[in-house]
Formats: C-alpha cells, sequence, structure tokens
C-alpha cells in the first residue's frame, strides 16, 4: 500500500497561470497516489487571498472539507465563516451542498477535499450561471439559463 501524508505531502500541481486572478493555488490529486478507485481525494494549498473554485454544488457526488491547517473562509448557502485547523464540513449533493473556499487569513491555508467518484461528474455554478459536465474524459461548462425543448433540433 502507499501512503501520503495529507499534511506534509508534496503538491505536484502549481497555480495555472491561464486562472484568473484569485484562484491561484496548488494541489495534488491523492486518490491517483494510494490507489483509489471509488473515492477521490485532494490536497489544496491557498496563499492569501486565493481559493480552490467557483461557488458550486454537485449533482453527482458528495464532498468533504477537512481543514488541516490555516483559517479559510467558506461560503455556504447559510453564509459565511472562518474554519481553523481540525474542522470538517460535509457538502451534500445538491443545492445544500453549494460552497465556496477562500484564504482571507495571514498564513496559507492547506485544505482537502474527499469525494465520491460517480461515473459523470455534473456541477452546478449558481453565480455564474453555469453547468459543467465530466464524462470519460470529456468537459462541457454549459450556460444554465439557455434552457432548451427537449425535441430542440430534431424536427
Amino acid at each position: 500500500m502507499t501512503i501520503f501524508n495529507i499534511l506534509t505531502g508534496e503538491l505536484d500541481v502549481p497555480p495555472d497561470p491561464a486562472d484568473p486572478p484569485g484562484f491561484a493555488c496548488s494541489a495534488r490529486r491523492v486518490g491517483p497516489v494510494i490507489g483509489a478507485e471509488r473515492m477521490g481525494m485532494s490536497v489544496y494549498e491557498l496563499p492569501t487571498g486565493q481559493a480552490i473554485c467557483p461557488y458550486h454544488f454537485e449533482w453527482s457526488d458528495e464532498e468533504w472539507l477537512f481543514v488541516l491547517a490555516g483559517r479559510p473562509t467558506l461560503r455556504t448557502p447559510e453564509g459565511e465563516q472562518v474554519l481553523e485547523a481540525g474542522d470538517i464540513v460535509c457538502f451534500p449533493q445538491g443545492p445544500a451542498g453549494a460552497h465556496f473556499v477562500r484564504n482571507h487569513g495571514e498564513e496559507t491555508a492547506r485544505v482537502a477535499i474527499l469525494s465520491t467518484k460517480s461515473g459523470i461528474g455534473l456541477a452546478e455554478y449558481p453565480d455564474s450561471d453555469k453547468v459543467g459536465v465530466w464524462a470519460n474524459g470529456t468537459h462541457y461548462m454549459l450556460r444554465r439559463s439557455e434552457h432548451l425543448d427537449y425535441w430542440e433540433g430534431e424536427r
């Protein structure tokens, strides 16, 4: 069995320079490292002022957030709160599980997100009116408000 230390393990994905300001964090996908197939985990380090990804919720998976270091701010449908090392939060499937994690603290925050792994990923981004679909290596980001009739383009 392979061991990865979520507190001190090296992160191998640097911030992507193509990402917009405010989303510069380093990461490590732990699942592939330890041989996981049915669960996924990523560890992130967030410098001051940086976030993991936009406010969203998953239709297809449950996620858990573990705060490993620092004091990140969590936004949910209930509002914002500052978390601290040792805190764990569950984001259930659907709108009640919407979340956004940003580090407003002075020290770098380190968090882990654990997730179930469905064959098809479906996430909704309420602030930007988008839906993301991930299936078999294909990714679509679609505008949520442009609803089509089921038979659109078929007649």
